[in-house]
């Protein structure tokens, strides 16, 4: 089913998780590093065979003699020991910069060389040259373009993909996206293949900030990973959910979300995905009260608002016992102070009410299953059962309301689910959780999965 969901009207403000995630930005969170081509484990092919020109072959030698003398200088190998011992990026780049300086000459003389090549394979000899200056200076400018001129000189078919693949990596570290796409898509194009080719390639999308192809290509690499039986780093669903709000592409946003808490199912993510389905689910109270409790479940509740939202949603006047658990939760976590007027009025409704409407559970158990009872009647005691804490009771009482004319299907569907995990049928939980549709089929497949890391836990 395609989901049609929209921000909920009205709503300026987001919760903790996913206002700090929105904040805190996509930069590498991806990828932690790409590969590098010193760092490369395929086996090398052989080198074609060429034949050089007959003027170029004297600058050629004079060009290999230099690069050779300056990997032994001691000022070189110096700074590349800087280059390698840097712990961070800038010292990376002040070592580069040095190394720069310091084969200036050698640049020059590649550059002649590269301007005296007139065949093929003088060209591709040439961007050789030009690669390994580039990896003794760690420029990726000049490696890129050394790869450029062997794929362009047309002596190596069969290695243009693996050398689009680097390109497309020296492109990405130095940030510049739509060249590491196009590279990317070149390697692609020429059919190579490697484990971290999709995943580069969807970053370098979302970074570039083309989401239409970006967020497909994440869920590729995704499905890549889960066919190959890789591991998926939580990192990759947790950016396609922060993209897919950001770019308000809703269903691919849950879509992500319900990937990262099936892998991940910690509080923070749950946190984030259950606010992202808040913020986009136009839910009336009823379904909010629903994905509260879901949040309280997977105790993703992060500020007052949580607890004060749920507070409202259950209804001191209709659900007091849930009321007052709330309140003894938001106290106990420290996000609730009993002298908060809003506490204290609602703490004080709650206790007003609990004592009768406990009381009233027998009775309403008994109008339920009188053979008359109308849907309405049977759900709103499964309704008082659930909110109680008695579950099998009210798995019993949703299923009466369902066979009922006039039912809510997929809100008493819903609930059944729900009294079902608290029952501890979580294989029956999940098979109800799948027939619910509209606007709670997402919010019933959040609570499926729940059902289903707490199966998995056991």
């Amino acid at each position: 089913m395609t989901l049609s969901l929209q921000p909920r009207g009205g709503r300026t403000l987001l919760r903790h998780a996913l206002a700090m995630a929105l904040a805190a930005g996509l930069g590498g969170a991806l990828l932690d590093a790409v590969p590098a081509l010193a760092k490369d484990k395929e086996q090398a092919p052989a080198a074609p065979k060429i034949s050089l020109s007959g003027k170029f072959v004297p600058v050629y030698q004079e060009t290999v003699k230099k690069i050779e003398a300056a990997k032994a200088r001691p000022d070189v190998v110096a700074a590349g020991a800087k280059y390698s011992a840097a712990a961070d990026g800038a010292s990376q780049k002040a070592a580069a910069a040095e190394l720069a300086g310091l084969l200036g000459a050698e640049r020059s003389q590649v550059q002649t060389a590269v301007a005296a090549a007139t065949t093929p394979d003088d060209h591709y000899a040439a961007g050789q040259l030009e690669l390994t200056l580039g990896q003794m200076s760690h420029d990726n400018t000049l490696t890129s373009q050394g790869l450029k001129d062997m794929i362009a000189s047309g002596k190596d078919p069969a290695d243009t993909g693996k050398f689009q693949f680097y390109i497309a990596n020296f492109a990405y570290e130095d940030g510049n996206y739509p060249d590491a796409i196009s590279a990317m898509e070149a390697a692609k194009a020429a059919g190579y293949q490697n484990e971290q080719l999709g995943i580069v390639l969807a970053d370098s999308y979302i970074k570039n900030k083309d989401l239409d192809k970006g967020l497909p290509a994440l869920q590729a690499a995704i499905d890549a990973n889960k066919a190959a039986g890789q591991p998926v780093p939580a990192s990759w669903y947790r950016v396609g959910v922060v993209s897919a709000y950001n770019a308000k592409m809703l269903d691919a946003a849950l879509r992500f979300g319900m990937g990262l808490v099936s892998l991940e199912p910690t509080s923070k993510n749950w946190a984030l995905v259950l606010e992202v389905l808040e913020a986009v689910g136009h839910y009336d109270s009823q379904e909010q009260l629903d994905l509260l409790r879901l949040m309280a479940r997977t105790h993703s509740f992060a500020q007052k608002t949580d607890y004060l939202e749920y507070i409202q949603a259950a209804d001191a006047r209709r659900l007091p016992g849930e009321v007052l658990d709330v309140i003894a939760a938001g106290e106990a976590a420290g996000k609730l102070s009993p002298g908060d007027p809003s506490v204290a009025d609602a703490r004080a409704v709650a206790q007003a009410h609990v004592a009768a409407d406990r009381a009233s559970l027998p009775g309403l158990e008994h109008d339920a299953r009188a053979p008359g009872a109308t849907a309405l009647v049977a759900s709103a005691a499964a309704d008082a059962m659930l909110s109680y804490g008695h579950a099998q009771d009210a798995v019993e009482l949703y299923g009466i309301a369902l066979g009922k004319p006039g039912v809510d299907t997929p809100r008493v569907l819903t609930r059944l689910g729900i009294a079902q995990t608290d029952a501890g049928d979580l294989a029956g939980a999940q098979a109800t959780f799948a027939r619910v549709t509209g606007p709670r089929q997402p919010l019933a497949q959040l609570w499926s999965i729940y059902a289903q890391t707490k199966a998995q836990a056991k």
